[in-house]
């Protein structure tokens, strides 16, 4: 199996799951159980992929030790005064407990290596810090993997439309995703959400459609690919949710108010 210290392993689940592909050029930046696909002319991370084992998870407070990462050029990554002084929060698209497993000393260099800019996302502080079905869902694919000591993969983005209103020279998402990935018996199964925060964006006086506020919908993994122009790979076929080949179509997303209606 390859290593899965040096970024995200493909390997993890059993069956091979590769990292996402997306359409437009990237940087690729292997952290600890974590790879982050670096958009440099949007400054934002493109999709995320993180390793979670849950029976090796440990438990390190949590810190603020925000950084640019060395790695690449400082006007690649949308760095502090994006978020100085605003109601913008410094988003972990790969969450800062998932890839804290291992030794000590591997979880506490995973714990740092989560709050490189390149791994952040400007998100609306609403639904980021708990009080919304977006982070409640982020700690249910957690708390699964920790209590039945499972193996999970999830891979996470913003939704970088071209549309996308600017702000301190910085398009601000609209849409996040997000699938988390599993096996049983051996087979791979994959489930996709998606966050709309456009209410939020228009709180900045960013001019934009108004839409639901703050919506988390489980929709059909194929939607992601072609909301996001990603290759999401077997994830397509392993969706719990529409059945293998559907093509895509937002009459089949599903509203969340509620983790007991998520659909696994």
């Amino acid at each position: 199996m390859s290593d899965t210290v040096g970024g995200y392993d493909t390997l993890f689940l059993g069956p091979a799951v590769p990292l996402p592909v997306p359409a437009q050029t990237v940087r690729d930046l292997p952290s600890t159980h974590f790879t982050v696909l670096l958009d440099p002319a949007r400054r934002l991370a493109a999709a995320t992929a993180v390793n979670i084992d849950g029976a090796q998870l440990v438990n390190l407070e949590r810190g603020d030790d925000w950084h640019l990462d060395p790695r690449v050029p400082a006007d690649e990554q949308a760095g502090p005064e994006l978020y100085a002084r605003n109601d913008l929060d410094r988003g972990h698209l790969v969450r800062r407990r998932d890839p804290v497993w291992g030794d000590l000393v591997t979880a506490r260099r995973a714990n740092f290596e989560t709050f490189a800019y390149p791994n952040a996302a400007p998100q609306a502080s609403a639904f980021n810090q708990g009080e919304l079905l977006w982070v409640g869902l982020e700690d249910h694919v957690l708390e699964y993997a920790r209590t039945h000591g499972h193996r999970v993969s999830v891979f996470t983005g913003p939704v970088l439309a071209d549309d996308d209103p600017v702000y301190r020279g910085v398009q601000i998402p609209r849409m996040f995703w997000k699938v988390a990935a599993w096996a049983s018996s051996g087979e791979l199964r994959a489930a996709a959400f998606v966050l709309d925060q456009t209410p939020f964006v228009r709180g900045l006086q960013l001019e934009v459609p108004d839409l639901a506020p703050y919506r988390t919908f489980q929709v059909p993994v194929v939607d992601v690919e072609v909301l996001t122009g990603i290759d999401l790979g077997p994830l397509v076929d392993a969706d719990v949710l529409v059945p293998v080949g559907a093509l895509a179509d937002r009459d089949r997303w599903v509203p969340l108010s509620t983790l007991e209606e998520v659909r696994l």
